[in-house]
């Protein structure tokens, strides 16, 4: 018959549909291990928005320029997929915890970024970017990823509601392309791993990508941690009501209450300025008979003015009490501006130049006050200065 399938395609067809579930279900079995929720990721990417939002603030406090962080972007990636996206060499900077978290993590870094942000931490404007990294420029990074990812630790401590600690980052330079096994870095790197990712802006030298990985364990680790914090807890079952009290009795008439005794007034009411009879018989009718408050006038009160007695020692000014007083006198030949490095090469017979002029007055200071100008003597062996101009 036309339009109707036969026997043998209707078995067939019914074959393959139950042979779907059981496929498609022993898929999601094997990737379910090695990938994340989308609560999980939400929760990882809230922890570090977080986290990085405290380490941007102490890395603006050391490079001394406007940090900004961008909200993170959680992703499940291998090691292909890292080295296919990012720029070579970079800057791989590995943090251990030791304490309230059991795993470590790796942030990354452009080689570019990590000498913009030494150079501005030993001084600099941030474009002495000329040369190879040294070891100058990986003390400095790990230097700032310490403080950065200490503050990053009190931030998820609060939120964990455990003490979190790390061990002093290390900072080494990696040429992705060139790392045939990438167990030799970290050994969480063999398989799938979670890369979180930030835009890292410094001011207007630095507009570039952060990156933080770390074992897909360690984040479900977290994110246990982290809802176990979050998780309400349950309320304490409600005691069961009181039997409600038998009605009252209806109340039985009383006899009047005695008349008030004038010698048992309370002694409060001797301030009032009444007599006690008054008081105790007259003064609500009085209350009660007071006019209305808009008929009352009213007047600002008039105060006598404070007569201004001055101390004897006030009056004199006496300035020969301070005559004696020691004071620091400084006299400043000139000052410049040397970054670390400069410093460090220092050696007997450098020449340091100065921001003045050969022959220009030079600065005298009084406890670090600038008072005076004047020109540099030679008083017997001794140098001295001859006063130039007083400075008002």
């Amino acid at each position: 018959m036309d339009g109707l399938l036969s026997q043998e395609e209707i078995n067939a067809l019914f074959s393959s549909t139950d042979d779907e579930p059981e496929n498609e279900a022993s898929a999601s079995s094997t990737s379910a291990g090695n990938d994340l929720s989308p609560e999980e990721k939400d929760a990882i990417g809230e922890i570090s928005n977080i986290s990085m939002g405290t380490s941007a603030t102490t890395l603006s406090a050391l490079v001394n320029q406007k940090v900004d962080i961008s909200t993170p972007k959680v992703s499940v990636i291998n090691w292909e997929s890292l080295v296919n996206s990012y720029d070579k060499p970079c800057i791989f900077i590995q943090i251990y915890y030791k304490e309230g978290l059991d795993g470590n993590n790796i942030l990354i870094l452009k080689e570019k970024d990590v000498k913009i942000i030494s150079d501005l931490m030993m001084g600099g404007d941030g474009t002495n970017t000329d040369g190879e990294l040294s070891d100058l420029h990986l003390s400095a990074i790990s230097e700032a990823m310490n403080q950065m990812m200490g503050s990053a630790s009190t931030s998820i401590s609060s939120m964990l509601e455990t003490k979190v600690d790390i061990t002093p980052p290390e900072a080494n330079v990696v040429d992705i392309n060139s790392v045939k096994n990438a167990s030799q870095i970290a050994d969480f790197l063999q398989g799938d791993f979670v890369k979180v990712s930030f835009r890292m802006e410094i001011g207007n030298l630095v507009d570039s990508e952060l990156m933080q990985l770390y074992p897909i364990a360690f984040a479900k680790n977290m994110y246990s941690k982290f809802t176990k914090g979050s998780t309400p807890e349950p309320e304490a079952p409600k005691p069961a009501p009181a039997p409600e009290p038998a009605p009252a009795a209806a109340p039985q008439p009383q006899a009047a209450a005695p008349a008030a005794d004038p010698n048992m007034i309370n002694p409060m009411m001797q301030g009032m300025g009444m007599p006690y009879p008054q008081m105790a018989m007259g003064a609500m009718p009085q209350m009660q008979m007071m006019p209305n408050a808009q008929n009352v006038n009213v007047a600002s009160a008039q105060f006598q003015p404070f007569m201004q007695v001055q101390s004897p020692l006030l009056q004199q000014e006496n300035i020969d009490l301070l005559l004696d007083v020691p004071l620091e006198v400084t006299v400043e030949l000139g000052r410049t501006s040397k970054s670390i490095k400069e410093i460090l090469d220092f050696a007997p017979g450098t020449v340091v130049e100065l921001n003045r002029l050969a022959g220009e007055p030079i600065d005298v200071l009084v406890n670090g006050k600038y008072v005076a100008k004047g020109e540099v003597v030679v008083i017997a062996e001794s140098f001295g200065i001859r006063i130039t101009e007083v400075i008002k």
